[in-house]
């Protein structure tokens, strides 16, 4: 991985990233956008979980509150993944190898394949009462990846 490592450090050390970690307001304005928006993310992905497990939003068709919820759950990604390749690219060596770092990663890729693919199978849980074992363990799976996201993110400043 000696590539990848030389990447992290060239990309460490442009102007963007430099100004992004040595000026006095840009990382805690870029960390605070990235929480933000990482919450509105989880909101909305734990909303579709909570109707899928029966514990809110009634008896709504899951593919309305799906598309209902798409749309600031993508922006909200979207924010995350600007904001986050930012704030990577300030401390590219240190996160390279943090372990946590690459088990959020590694949990954000894994989720966002698993909700590609269960909003593709929500439609079919529209009429479904009770909703069966399959949308429910969907839910708790996506409730489990999303929670592990948040968690190791928090662990990233604590690795020395």
């Amino acid at each position: 991985m000696p590539v990848l490592f030389a990447w992290c450090e060239w990309i460490e050390q442009t102007a963007v990233a430099t100004a992004i970690r040595e000026g006095l307001w840009q990382f805690p304005l870029l960390e605070t956008i990235h929480l933000l928006s990482m919450i509105l993310l989880v909101a909305a992905t734990a909303a579709l979980d909570l109707l899928l497990l029966g514990l809110a939003m009634g008896l709504q068709p899951v593919s309305k509150l799906a598309r209902r919820l798409l749309t600031p759950a993508s922006a909200a990604f979207g924010l995350n993944f600007v904001t986050g390749s930012l704030l990577f690219a300030s401390e590219a060596t240190f996160l390279y190898s943090n372990p946590y770092f690459l088990i959020k990663i590694a949990l954000i890729i894994v989720a966002v394949v698993f909700h590609w693919i269960v909003l593709r199978i929500a439609p079919k849980w529209d009429e479904a009462f009770p909703m069966p074992a399959g949308a429910k363990l969907a839910a708790c799976f996506s409730l489990v990846l999303w929670i592990g996201v948040v968690g190791t993110a928090r662990w990233i400043a604590y690795v020395v």
